[in-house]
């Protein structure tokens, strides 16, 4: 965070807010039963945790922040949400704002959580394979903590060295890595979890088996904080593979590209990484970059590929690729770092441009319909479409761009864009797909979610919120 958020806001900046009475008791009865405790009152400085990465536009409309507590500790965490709920304040919990839907923006009637200073690693386990750690943790120093031990933690999304654990779990964020080794779901086997009445609860197991009573770990794991705070996680790692190599693949055009996904289904080979970039990609990052990527093809296929006889794997995927039209390369250490690097953070926005983008998902088999159906949006609502996509697993991450008219206000977003993405979203839904693959809903796609969740679905689910939150204090607005 920005240093000048390092002072405490003054308390008296609460006084010009209408009904806060509520919410400076909270502030006051903290202050007096945890001196240690940070908390800073609703004012400019906290204005950086209103907002999250998706959504730091408004930041200029925002004159206070909301109040924000920086609990270390479990039982300081307990402390703060048991004193909200006595005076109804609204809690937003909150990891290190690397979110891309809203989930965790609030406003300066809502007093934030904030876990970043519960960020230790507790333990290490290498016979069992597991790690607990706080929800503080970044996703990249928990891997960087680990590598001496010879293991890893494999979730890896694109914002893996500022995202956090917390964060990770709350969206049950995907990543890269998921073709081989799934979403943060299947790397976490128990949770401590602070309910909104205050009281600590541990679900699941150390065990990598365990199926007593329902299973609330995977109910918590995606939740957005709706439910509860997570404040530890027993995570499952796995042995560093003894070999990675990274593959890049180049076709004429992207719907040859798209096509040669199936090549690799069919084969044998099982990559830990395959990404895809259409052509309208491949131009964005070159032109954002300096790179010479589109001298290469039209589209590209970047796969990574490890473990034991990484050779072997590389032949036959090769083999595979080629068969399909592929220009096929095994990337050197130093080229494929710089090309996986592109792929993190290579895109770029052009100021003159309207944009709006998504995190739709389809089963892969129907990855190249969903990229064939691009020009007819584009037709229909006079935008461009381009699109980087976890083609191993199906999810893309489309971006929808209109020019900015001479004259325009930029901050008036035409409606076409909305109204494309939501096109889009509506068609992976027809291919058997999802409106959210791994960014979550938030506060931003709650009218894609009603896309796809039926009726006695939404029911249920809030059903399950009443039981954990009955005042409707965690996170409101949000997920579901």
């Amino acid at each position: 965070m920005p240093t000048e958020l390092a002072t405490p806001a003054p308390t008296a900046q609460l006084s010009s807010l209408e009904g806060a009475g509520p919410l400076q008791r909270v502030i006051d009865e903290l202050q007096a039963e945890l001196p240690q405790l940070e908390v800073r009152a609703p004012s400019a400085l906290t204005r950086e945790y209103a907002v999250d990465a998706s959504t730091r536009g408004r930041l200029a409309g925002i004159d206070l922040g909301p109040a924000v507590a920086f609990p270390s500790t479990a039982a300081e965490v307990q402390v703060v949400v048991r004193t909200a709920a006595e005076h109804g304040i609204a809690v937003v919990p909150r990891g290190a704002g690397s979110g891309l839907a809203g989930g965790a923006t609030a406003d300066a009637r809502q007093l934030v959580v904030s876990t970043e200073r519960l960020n230790r690693v507790v333990e290490v386990s290498p016979l069992d394979e597991v790690a607990v750690v706080e929800p503080g943790v970044i996703n990249a120093d928990l891997n960087r903590h680990l590598e001496p031990y010879g293991l890893f933690y494999a979730p890896d999304p694109a914002s893996w060295d500022i995202s956090s654990i917390g964060g990770n779990i709350a969206t049950n964020a995907g990543g890269l890595r998921c073709a081989k080794y799934g979403v943060t779901r299947e790397s976490i086997l128990a949770l401590d979890v602070v309910l909104a009445d205050g009281t600590l609860v541990h679900v699941g197991h150390r065990s990598i088996k365990g199926v007593t009573g329902l299973d609330l770990v995977s109910l918590f794991v995606g939740s957005e904080g709706i439910l509860g705070i997570v404040v530890a996680a027993t995570v499952r790692l796995r042995p560093i593979p003894v070999a990675r190599r990274t593959v890049s693949a180049f076709f004429a055009t992207t719907a040859a590209g798209a096509d040669a996904l199936s090549a690799i289904t069919r084969s044998t080979v099982r990559p830990s990484v395959v990404e895809f970039f259409d052509s309208r990609t491949l131009a964005n990052i070159d032109a954002h970059s300096g790179s010479t990527l589109t001298a290469r093809g039209g589209a590209l296929l970047l796969i990574e590929l490890d473990g034991y006889g990484i050779d072997e794997q590389s032949a036959d995927l090769r083999a595979a690729l080629e068969a399909v039209g592929g220009l096929v390369t095994e990337e050197t250490v130093e080229d494929g770092e710089s090309l996986w690097e592109l792929r993190r953070s290579g895109r770029g926005f052009d100021p003159a441009e309207w944009f709006a983008g998504g995190d739709i998902a389809v089963p892969k088999s129907r990855i190249p319909e969903i990229f064939a159906h691009f020009p007819v949006v584009e037709e229909r609502f006079g935008v461009t479409v381009g699109a980087v996509a976890h083609a191993g697993d199906g999810n893309l991450h489309p971006v929808i761009t209109l020019r900015i008219p001479e004259g325009a206000d930029p901050a008036v977003v035409p409606p076409q864009l909305h109204d494309a993405a939501v096109a889009l979203a509506e068609f992976a839904l027809e291919l058997g797909g999802t409106v959210s693959g791994e960014h979550g809903i938030g506060s931003s796609k709650l009218d894609l979610a009603a896309l796809e969740l039926s009726e006695r679905n939404r029911e249920a689910q809030h059903a399950i919120k009443r039981a954990l939150d009955p005042a409707a204090l965690f996170n409101p607005g949000k997920a579901i």
